[in-house]
């Protein structure tokens, strides 16, 4: 009888005071509200935002106010068009696959999506051409052929590859992938030159040109869409869930 009253489950407090657990159910809903708030989303998304395994800095006022630009141009609100995620899920798998047999992050996969949107046909005014957009000089140097027959920078495996192994090279030399996706950008004369001179190495406090300056963010932003196709608008491509996607999330970033 004394070891049944001991190890017998006794009332908890909120069920002998109906006071107390009405304080303690409203207490939790508060708790959840708060948890689920636009405002508690976003921290926690911001969070989560990654690029080659390093956190971008969006706690940052200047990063945050940069990456929503550049985010909110890349989202189905500004493109009205499925042509990203259509060209992401056509050539993406085969550029990831020979980016990793080298050792080269992920989200390295991006650059010819923001570089050329992959049309291999597109050259831009300085002579860069292909889906990397090589300048003829660096493309030759990485192993490609450009003579006035053969242009290997418009060929995406091959160009992929030599992509691959000058990003191993940047990577060499800044030994962090950040830095080595703005030297891709600017090259990487020029960006140890900015470097030395501000005594920074920090790319999202870097003053660039233009150009650098929004390049990572194009990437990052890039990232997101095409990985949180819900979050952005693009529902036709949203089948499974968004890799990142808080519960009863509702609120488009």
């Amino acid at each position: 009888m004394i070891l049944s009253k001991l190890y017998s489950t006794p009332n908890s407090p909120s069920k002998k005071d109906p006071i107390k657990k009405a304080l303690l159910e409203q207490v939790e809903k508060q708790k959840e509200a708060i948890a689920l708030s636009p405002e508690k989303q976003k921290e926690a998304y911001y969070r989560s935002v990654m690029f080659a395994n390093e956190q971008v800095p969006l706690h940052e006022p200047l990063v945050g106010q940069k990456f929503e630009r550049y985010l909110a141009n890349f989202s189905f609100r500004k493109q009205q068009s499925y042509d990203l995620h259509k060209k992401a899920a056509k050539h993406l798998p085969k550029i990831a696959s020979i980016l990793k047999s080298y050792g080269i992050p992920e989200d390295f996969k991006y650059v010819p999506l923001v570089e050329s949107d992959m049309n291999p046909q597109i050259t831009s005014h300085k002579g860069a051409g292909g889906y990397w957009q090589f300048m003829p000089a660096t493309a030759r140097l990485y192993g490609l052929k450009v003579n006035g027959e053969v242009d290997e920078r418009k060929d995406l495996i091959k160009s992929t590859h030599a992509a691959a192994r000058y990003l191993k090279s940047l990577h060499k030399q800044f030994d962090n992938w950040t830095l080595v996706a703005a030297a891709y950008n600017v090259g990487g004369g020029s960006l140890k030159s900015a470097i030395r001179r501000q005594g920074i190495d920090n790319y999202y406090n870097l003053k660039l040109n233009r150009e650098t300056g929004s390049y990572v963010y194009k990437l990052v932003s890039m990232k997101q869409v095409i990985e949180n196709p819900h979050k952005h608008g693009y529902k036709r491509y949203a089948q499974t869930e968004d890799k990142y996607q808080h519960m009863n999330e509702r609120n488009l970033l």
